[in-house]
């Protein structure tokens, strides 16, 4: 299939995004197309430390701006480590939150600078944009819910204020709006597995725009 692609899962916490991802990773592998599973913030050694210093519920008092630096630094070296070398190795990234996050998230949600956030984004990026963005769109409120029910502890950005989550899901679906090229919602509050279905069948048209290769075979 030559040079791979990145598909990123994104949208609100409890959506589902968890059990996509291991459908979208088992459905490329079936394919014979080798998935790279990650996550942001994350994905590397340092990347992980840094999520851990993000996501900590104990402080509250970061800066809206430290946090945006750390969400860059994070991504920067992500790109640079583990999603260029995949792809230029021809395997299918597939990733827990991306750039559109931080849009999201810093400037929808806290009212940072769009231009700020947009070079913050650009230097980590260096030029590099994902293939394809799922978005999971669901109300943050039921969101929230289900995270209650699974028993899990809320991190520092679930922990927000309900309108800070709102305004986030707004930003997800204002960038779905203005690059529908780019961007897929799906409606997350529907049964699971018709939003896996939907979501395995944005894969496919991505494999067939970069060449189809195994998926080609299939009847």
């Amino acid at each position: 299939m030559g040079k791979g692609f990145m598909i990123v899962c994104d949208g609100s916490n409890g959506a589902g995004k968890t059990t996509v991802i291991k459908a979208i990773e088992a459905h490329l592998n079936d394919r014979g197309l080798q998935a790279v599973v990650t996550r942001e913030p994350g994905g590397t050694v340092i990347g992980e430390k840094i999520r851990d210093i993000l996501l900590c519920p104990d402080t509250p008092e970061m800066s809206d701006i430290a946090e945006l630096m750390l969400f860059g630094a994070a991504r920067a070296q992500h790109v640079k480590e583990k999603i260029l070398p995949a792809i230029q190795a021809g395997k299918a990234v597939v990733s827990d939150r991306f750039d559109a996050a931080t849009l999201s998230f810093q400037h929808y949600a806290r009212g940072l600078d769009l231009g700020l956030v947009r070079q913050i984004n650009a230097l980590a990026l260096d030029g590099f944009r994902p293939d394809m963005n799922i978005i999971l769109d669901l109300d943050p409120a039921i969101g929230l819910e289900r995270v209650h029910q699974r028993g899990e502890r809320l991190d520092r950005m679930e922990a927000q204020k309900l309108e800070f989550l709102q305004r986030a899901r707004q930003g997800y679906l204002e960038q779905a709006r203005l690059d529908p090229a780019l961007f897929r919602v799906l409606d997350a509050g529907r049964p699971l597995a018709q939003v896996v279905a939907d979501a395995l069948g944005i894969v496919d048209e991505l494999i067939r725009r970069h060449g189809g290769g195994p998926l080609d075979e299939t009847p």
